[in-house]
């Protein structure tokens, strides 16, 4: 069974003279353990699709199935659940909470769900440390560069060890050297096991991936298996 299965999915914007189809009838599936990047210019729905497969959004009509379960059948609390066990989310702004410490910011999506301090502390520490951050626990974001806010991001998405990996342009802000560091752990986590789906509009941060989906006017116009992968 696939992990993710999608079937003319629309977003729309606007319904009627000027509205505007930000998906437009995608259908595609996306198996366990896949390291996918979803590629398009900016508008052209990459975005928004990630926005459905991360359940911060709705579609317009149409039907996603994640492990198996229509998520349209699901209330908002479910959702909030699964987002916070099954998907670690990566974004392109880091998104960190600029009074917090390195830890704390890893340490605060796993208090939302209930965790003991002490096992909180046990994996945000390893979550740190496999991104080579175990000497920046104790620090604050404006006390790191980017890459290093962008390792801090990371350790926060995969600390709770979610099966699912949703990176929207995670090098986007970055320097080339900080940009090829978080790839080297995206790949690391996969190998290990995790579903991960890159969203970009590099061309070659996309040839990172093994199967590359590109999406033009909310369009699926090219679905291939990346042979050097």
């Amino acid at each position: 069974m696939a992990l993710i299965e999608v079937k003319d999915l629309y977003k729309i914007y606007n319904p009627g003279e000027n509205e505007v189809r930000a998906l437009d009838g995608v259908s595609l599936t996306i198996d366990r353990g896949e390291f996918v990047a979803i590629i398009g210019h900016s508008g052209s729905g990459k975005s928004t699709f990630m926005n459905m497969l991360g359940l911060l959004d709705v579609p317009t009509s149409g039907e996603y199935k994640l492990d198996g379960h229509n998520t349209s059948k699901l209330s908002d609390d479910e959702m909030s659940e699964i987002r916070n066990k099954e998907i670690g989310f990566i974004f392109q702004g880091f998104n960190l909470i600029s009074s917090l410490t390195a830890q704390e910011n890893v340490e605060l999506p796993l208090a939302y769900r209930g965790m003991p301090k002490a096992q909180r502390h046990v994996l945000s520490e390893d979550a740190l440390k496999r991104v080579g951050l175990e000497k920046r626990m104790n620090h604050l974001p404006k006390q790191m560069s980017g890459g290093q806010q962008q390792r801090v991001a990371i350790a926060r998405a995969v600390a709770a060890k979610p099966p699912i990996i949703l990176a929207d342009e995670p090098t986007g802000n970055l320097d080339s050297h900080s940009g090829a560091e978080v790839m080297r752990i995206l790949h690391e986590l996969h190998r290990e096991g995790r579903t991960v789906i890159l969203i970009t509009h590099d061309n070659e941060i996309a040839a990172n991936a093994h199967r590359v989906i590109r999406i033009q006017d909310g369009q699926v116009v090219e679905d291939y298996i990346n042979a050097d992968k």
